[in-house]
């Protein structure tokens, strides 16, 4: 006689099971596409979904991935190896400042998230950076780094937003 135990799942169990999976997927195919104006906005908002989805642990793991990838498939070039850590940072603090303020205002969340990432990650970014590469590469990368992450952070919470609402979420 076997001893089998058979585990069922419940509906709001297979349906986040369902868009865990689904969030997971997006955000490890985005760094493919080797264009930031592309992933950038999409992972981000993924990082909204997750959080208003999946909570703020699952969304705050979700970070880990995209850059991670993004260095082993080339769209993060090598010498950069080293802002990983402050990548995946930066994605933490734009999780935990949306999911502070998203219950009083959404884009009030949205804002402080991407103006938090922001700042941190041109910090980091322009100290470490200016530790590992030669001036003009260093300005052309703390470069990348500024601006267009607080770009591409709030273009990331309007499409959230947009997805949210569409699956009366928000």
């Amino acid at each position: 006689m076997s001893l089998t135990r058979t585990m069922s799942l419940s509906k709001a169990q297979q349906i986040t099971m369902i868009q865990y999976v689904s969030l997971l997927g997006v955000i490890s195919i985005l760094p493919l596409f080797h264009q930031q104006w592309l992933t950038g906005p999409i992972v981000n908002a993924v990082l909204i979904v997750a959080v208003s989805l999946l909570g703020v642990q699952n969304a705050v793991l979700f970070g880990l991935i995209p850059s991670t990838i993004a260095l082993s498939v080339g769209l993060l070039p090598a010498p950069l190896a080293p802002m990983i850590p402050f990548i995946i940072i930066s994605n933490a603090i734009y999780v935990l400042g949306f999911n502070y303020f998203r219950e009083k205002n959404f884009f009030g969340g949205i804002v402080v998230g991407s103006v938090l990432k922001f700042v941190f990650l041109w910090a980091t970014s322009f100290i470490v950076v200016n530790l590992i590469v030669q001036a003009p590469i260093a300005a052309k990368v703390s470069g990348v780094m500024s601006w267009p992450q607080l770009a591409t952070a709030l273009i990331g919470g309007v499409i959230a937003y947009g997805f949210l609402k569409s699956i009366k979420k928000i």
